[in-house]
């Protein structure tokens, strides 16, 4: 029997397809909210601040969201999330027409809530299948993102001109996108195992961080996503306004790096199966570092794409190597605490990396930018060693014992 027609994965399609169609809102305020951010904001340091407070959203809703999971469902707590979405899509609306960049920033942080509330669908198609079949069911997922990474940037330019104000009818197409997500949704049955597995454990959270290869998933996935943060949000601000590239060149570089970061789940699977989760994560590492050399190098259009696609493909294999690592790391009572720990500490170092890139571009250059980077990458790699040491030692020690 294929793996695709094991049985949980028609959950796994739809949560896929469902999820990247809403979640078209996020690239879309990616490209739409920076370049908005810019004519809307009181100075051009705060051009990022919307991007930045909704990635922050994201952060200050991964631990609520979970509990909403755990008491009405997951079905039900996406499905909630996604009519709100459409709801801030019609706020940031009258923020543009307003021209207030107060009410669009609170509309970026709205839409974070509604973006860790679409996140949690990778673990629900975990849950979905067996547990052989959980990192090829969390690719599956991550790879409906490249619908998002297509469809969010078309719909901010079809919909740049749509009014007399720019991109207000960039939000008006998004809504109609994230309602289709909900219909299709409609269609996912939640696993038993999904629904039933509602008793949790109390482990103080000290306790589970003590396990190295929890801080080690924890890790992967935080300095995935500070990186990637970090050099994304300045992109669209370095070509557009300071190295002069169109918005046409803009959008495809942003779009194709969006891509980048989905593709690579389709043979995620195989990867596991001669590298290893950690070998994952060094091969994200060096994409990165291939990033920088790159980008110090080349500011061309050219230059620009192939780094952010290696920025992409080097998030990819750091953030499902820690997502396929996670549920390994905790008892299964502790499932949802240990899901909110990780999606909070990913997505606040995210929200300070997004929120300072505005600033940074505008203090330093691009180059010096990118090599800031060398920091985190630098640290992942010291907690890849002191994780390795951990477990073997405690292998050791178990061997040891009579």
């Amino acid at each position: 029997m294929s793996i695709m027609s094991a049985p949980g994965f028609k959950n796994v399609w739809v949560l896929s397809i469902s999820t990247a169609l809403a979640g078209s809102i996020i690239p879309l305020m990616i490209l739409a909210g920076s370049l908005a951010g810019t004519y809307l904001a009181p100075s051009a340091d705060w051009a990022t601040a919307p991007i930045a407070l909704m990635i922050t959203g994201t952060a200050a809703a991964a631990i609520p969201v979970t509990h909403l999971m755990r008491a009405m469902g997951r079905k039900n707590g996406l499905l909630a999330f996604m009519m709100a979405a459409i709801g801030t899509c019609g706020l940031a609306i009258v923020a543009l027409q307003l021209q207030s960049f107060t009410l669009f920033c609170i509309t970026a942080f709205m839409l974070g809530f509604c973006n860790a509330a679409l996140l949690q669908s990778r673990f629900a198609a975990m849950e979905a299948v067996s547990i052989e079949h959980s990192s090829t069911a969390a690719s599956i997922v991550l790879a409906g993102g490249i619908i998002a990474a297509f469809v969010g940037p078309e719909l901010a330019i079809l919909g740049r001109q749509l009014t007399a104000v720019e991109y207000q009818g960039s939000f008006f197409l998004a809504a109609i996108c994230i309602l289709l997500g909900a219909l299709l949704l409609s269609l996912y049955r939640p696993a038993p195992i999904a629904e039933a597995t509602t008793k949790h454990t109390s482990t103080a959270t000290a306790q589970l961080l003590r396990n190295p290869s929890l801080c080690l998933a924890v890790a992967s996935g935080a300095i995935a996503y500070v990186v990637m943060s970090f050099i994304m949000t300045g992109t669209p601000i370095s070509m557009h306004h300071f190295h002069g590239h169109s918005l046409i060149d803009t959008k495809w570089v942003i779009q194709s790096h969006i891509a980048a970061m989905f593709l690579p789940s389709f043979i995620a699977p195989l990867l596991f199966r001669y590298l290893n989760i950690r070998g994952m994560m060094l091969i994200g590492l060096v994409c990165y570092c291939a990033t920088i050399m790159i980008g110090f190098s080349d500011t061309s259009v050219s230059g620009f794409w192939l780094q952010l696609v290696l920025l992409g493909v080097g998030w990819n294999f750091m953030f499902v190597a820690g997502t396929t690592l996670l549920p390994g790391t905790h008892s299964e009572g502790d499932r949802f605490k240990a899901q909110g720990i990780n999606d909070f500490t990913v997505f606040s170092l995210q929200a300070v990396a997004a929120l300072s890139a505005g600033w940074v571009i505008n203090v330093i250059s691009w180059q010096q930018m990118l090599l800031g980077c060398l920091v985190p990458i630098l640290l992942m790699l010291a907690i890849l060693l002191w994780e390795h040491l951990q477990v073997r030692s405690m292998v050791q020690s178990a061997y040891s014992k009579p």
